[in-house]
C-alpha cells in the first residue's frame, strides 16, 4: 500500500528568500513574513486531515512543519534527505554576485547544466534522495492516509520530477513553488509513472 495523498509543502519565507540569496543547505530561520505564511497555509492544510508529517531537518522547514503540528497534534519526523539542494560556495550569494565571480559556471547553471567547480550537488543527486525519502514514508501508509512532506523549493521540484518518471538532469517543466506553496500527488496504480500530479503551487497570500 501507499499513501492516498502526498502533499509537498515548501517552507515559508526567510531573509535569504526576501533578498534573493541562494540558500541551499544554509540553515536560515523563517522571518516574520515566513511565519505568517506558514501559519496561514497550516490552517488550510489541517482541513485536509493529514495523518503523517515528515520534514527536512533545516530549521525553516521544521518551523513550517511545526505550524501544522500545532493544528493537528501530529508530531513531525525529520529526514535529512529532504534538505534543499546544496549549492556549495554559492550559498548566501545573489545571482549578480555569482555571475561576477563565476561567469562560466553561472552561464552553465542558467542554461540547465551543472555548475562545475563550486561544490554544488547535482540535480539528479538531489532529486533521487528526495524522491526516495518521500516514497519510503508513503509506502508505510495506506490509501486513506495523507502524507505531508515539508521541504524546499529546488528539492521539491527535483524530487517531484523523479516521482513523475522524468529525468531531473534534463527536464525543466516545473516552476518552483512559492514560499509556503504546496502541491498534491496521488498514486497511479498499474500505470506509469507511479505517481500523478493533481494540483500545483497552491497557497494563500
Amino acid at each position: 500500500m501507499t499513501a492516498g495523498t502526498v502533499i509537498l509543502w515548501r517552507h515559508g519565507q526567510t531573509d535569504f528568500n526576501a533578498a534573493r540569496r541562494l540558500q541551499g543547505q544554509s540553515d536560515i530561520p523563517l522571518n516574520d513574513a515566513g511565519t505568517r505564511q506558514a501559519n496561514l497555509a497550516a490552517t488550510a492544510l489541517a482541513a485536509l486531515e493529514p495523518t503523517r508529517i515528515i520534514t527536512s531537518d533545516l530549521q525553516r522547514a521544521v518551523s513550517t512543519a511545526r505550524a501544522l503540528a500545532d493544528r493537528t497534534g501530529i508530531r513531525p519526523t525529520t529526514d535529512s534527505r529532504l534538505r534543499e539542494r546544496s549549492f556549495g560556495a554559492w550559498e548566501g550569494l545573489t545571482q549578480e554576485e555569482i555571475q561576477a565571480s563565476w561567469p562560466d559556471a553561472f552561464t552553465a547553471w542558467r542554461h540547465g547544466r551543472e555548475p562545475d567547480g563550486v561544490g554544488a550537488e547535482t540535480r539528479t543527486g538531489c532529486g533521487t534522495r528526495v524522491a526516495a525519502a518521500i516514497e519510503e514514508a508513503a509506502t508505510e501508509l495506506t490509501a486513506d492516509d495523507v502524507l505531508v512532506v515539508v521541504g524546499h523549493g529546488a528539492a521539491i521540484t527535483l524530487g517531484q520530477t523523479v516521482l513523475l518518471g522524468l529525468d531531473p538532469g534534463n527536464w525543466f517543466g516545473l516552476t518552483g513553488l512559492e514560499n509556503s506553496g504546496w502541491t498534491l500527488m496521488h498514486p497511479n496504480p498499474g500505470r506509469a509513472p507511479a505517481w500523478r500530479l493533481s494540483a500545483y503551487n497552491l497557497g494563500l497570500d
